[in-house]
């Protein structure tokens, strides 16, 4: 009987050669779970900006998983002792650390599940994992989860300079030609260090942290909150408002099966379930654009027009701001539209909604960037910089938006 060779080598536009560890990442990368991210795209519908923006998430998850091959071999060659089990674990959890995602990520993550975060969902994945790998991922669970002593692990998985981001930013400005979130991963990586089983940062690596943190202060104003993405992303989640709306009220709408399953289920932590997990894993970006596609010709003005909206790429008309807009504004804009089209105000707020976006590069709240100085103290990357914009860096900034059809301009 033939045996399949799993020293498997991938070859990745941005890192070159990526190869596979062992023979249980392998498994794991060929397991259906996982090859569903083959169907969810990293940056979802930024491609309508971006033409190049299709990666996707099992692209990313597969990065991630290199470089913390590379993070573990300089930790080691700083004398970091890491066992071979704890090496594995940091594989398997930053490779599953997004196996939660829905389709078209973080577009529909509060909308085809209720108040279930995909960080929920990884874990509940990671859980069922390992019953079908005999406990195999019980300790990368329990480091994903921060139950493991050893603090700089998860720190490595999830933190303001892991491994996660580091890819993230590399990527996607790749793939969508946003040269600002260049970043200089390599050089990250050898800075890295840890202290008392804390990640820190060397003192030498500091323009690299703040390049780091730059670039991802412009990647987020460029690309994830680009206001052609954000408005595209807030059409998908009215349009899934409105279909979750008909299906409970009676109306039989085409979708896949899964598909339908999650739209007339009300779906939240606590009725998770295996079968849900099961039909969750079997729902992808392919799901959602092919009934949308199906949606354009809805009898449902509400459904149709916003369908379309996506399909053809003529998007609703979006303004930004520094000041709220006022409130008159919006009552104005669903007033003249409900009578337009003859439609109810309340349903006018399809159309016409305002909200807001903050960008913060950095948080001082959360687990900080650890510098360590060559007299061996340790400071926060924003009192050791001397770079005065790192301040301005932690500061969020919220900017107000505005969204209603273009023929009420």
């Amino acid at each position: 009987m033939d045996t399949i060779n799993k020293q498997k080598i991938l070859n990745d536009p941005i890192y070159g050669f990526i190869t596979i560890p062992n023979s249980l990442l392998y498994d794991l990368i060929q397991h259906p779970y996982f090859q569903r991210l083959r169907r969810i795209s990293q940056m979802g519908l930024s491609y309508l900006v971006y033409p190049g923006a299709h990666h996707t998430r099992f692209h990313h998850a597969l990065g991630c998983m290199h470089i913390m091959q590379k993070a573990v071999e300089v930790l080691r060659f700083k004398a970091i002792l890491i066992s071979q089990e704890e090496e594995d674990a940091l594989y398997i959890a930053i490779l599953l650390h997004d196996i939660g995602h829905g389709p078209f990520s973080h577009a529909m993550e509060h909308s085809i599940v209720e108040n279930v975060n995909h960080e929920e969902i990884s874990m509940l994945f990671m859980n069922r994992l390992n019953q079908e790998f005999d406990g195999k991922l019980s300790l990368a669970i329990k480091i994903f989860k921060g139950d493991y002593h050893r603090k700089f692990m998860l720190q490595l998985i999830s933190s303001q300079l892991d491994m996660d981001r580091m890819d993230y930013l590399k990527r996607d400005s790749f793939y969508t030609g946003v040269a600002e979130g260049n970043i200089n991963s390599d050089r990250l990586i050898q800075m890295l260090n840890v202290v008392d089983d804390v990640l820190v940062m060397e003192e030498k690596g500091i323009y690299s942290i703040e390049k780091f943190l730059m670039a991802r202060r412009l990647m987020y104003w460029q690309a994830y909150l680009h206001k052609t993405s954000l408005v595209a992303e807030l059409i998908l989640t009215k349009i899934l408002k409105r279909a979750k709306f008909l299906t409970q009220n009676g109306t039989i709408l085409e979708s896949s099966k899964p598909f339908q399953f999650f739209l007339n289920t009300k779906v939240e932590l606590e009725n998770f379930d295996e079968a849900t997990l099961l039909k969750f894993s079997q729902l992808d970006d392919f799901d959602i654009i092919s009934a949308i596609k199906a949606w354009q010709f809805n009898d449902d003005f509400i459904l149709s027009s916003l369908s379309k909206m996506i399909i053809n790429r003529d998007l609703l008309k979006i303004k930004l701001s520094s000041d709220k807009f006022p409130v008159e504004e919006i009552q104005n804009l669903g007033a003249k539209f409900s009578e337009q089209h003859t439609i109810s105000k309340e349903d006018s707020n399809y159309f016409i909604f305002k909200g807001k976006i903050k960008n913060q590069a950095y948080s001082k709240i959360a687990e900080p960037i650890r510098i360590l100085k060559k007299d061996k103290t340790i400071e926060d990357i924003v009192e050791a910089s001397d770079q005065l914009n790192l301040k301005a860096l932690s500061k969020p900034v919220t900017k107000y938006y505005i969204c209603y059809p273009k023929q009420l301009q």
